[in-house]
């Protein structure tokens, strides 16, 4: 499977509306994006704790409400923005994406997609962030999966308590470890409690060989990421993965023929 890494984001600025629609339009078979809390609770799909690199803020993304975010700017820093020196930038490239609203686009793709939600540590909030995702969840009917439903979710996070919450919350939800260091017990194909998927770095990858045999023989699947280059797709090809996460989901597909 292919996923979008925050979207078609080689093309356009991540986590935004238009780099979403363009991965569904090239064919991806799942989205990737990572979600916030504002201060005001609202899921909000900014990766970096801060505001300065992907938008014209300034500050912790937590320090403001979700009307202040929605005031700034976040694509006009990436060449993609724009259509043109005479034409003003698309709003869709730009603007604050809310998971709510990549929730109802997703749905609204009218395909099988697999969305890839990850939640962000360590946070003031704790587990609050597993919680309203949840419920959120629960709102679009994807929280308790169901046969036939061509949307599903999938819930990933570097902390393995996150993870541990997300499946005593909604037990039926996949849930991904990430991984760019190798905990222990994992050296054996074994995840920790609650995880269903392992979710290894390229590096980590090329560096244990036997990483995915091993998890393979324990009954797990594995998605690697972030596969944006010819070697490192070749790579994840070799180790037999399930699902490539890139920046840049046209190129993936076309390695692969599709």
């Amino acid at each position: 499977m292919v996923f979008a890494h925050r979207g078609s984001s080689a093309s356009l600025p991540e986590h935004t509306l238009a780099a979403y629609l363009r991965a569904i339009e090239e064919g991806a078979d799942g989205l990737e994006c990572d979600v916030r809390l504002s201060r005001d609770g609202h899921l909000v799909c900014v990766h970096d704790r801060r505001l300065e690199r992907t938008s014209n803020g300034r500050g912790r993304v937590s320090a403001y409400t979700l009307a202040e975010l929605e005031r700034l700017d976040y694509g006009s820093w990436h060449t993609g923005a724009g259509a043109g020196d005479d034409v003003p930038p698309d709003p869709d490239r730009t603007r604050l994406l809310t998971l709510d609203t990549l929730l109802g686009a997703v749905r609204d793709a009218g395909r099988e997609i697999e969305l890839l939600i990850e939640t962000k540590h360590p946070t003031r909030s704790g587990s609050a962030v597993e919680r309203r995702l949840v419920t959120l969840l629960h709102r679009y009917g994807l929280a308790d999966p169901r046969p036939g439903d061509p949307v599903r979710t999938t819930v990933m996070s570097f902390s393995p308590l996150a993870v541990r919450q997300v499946h005593r919350l909604a037990p039926r939800l996949s849930t991904v470890l990430l991984m760019d260091l190798l905990p222990p017990v994992v050296r054996r194909g074994r995840l920790p409690y609650g995880a269903r998927i392992a979710g290894p770095s390229v590096k980590l990858l090329n560096t244990r060989p036997g990483l995915v045999p091993a998890l393979h023989a324990a009954g797990n699947r594995v998605y690697v990421w972030t596969v944006n280059d010819e070697d490192a797709l070749d790579l994840a090809l070799a180790r037999g993965v399930d699902g490539i996460i890139t920046d840049r989901p046209a190129m993936v597909l076309d390695r692969l023929g599709r």
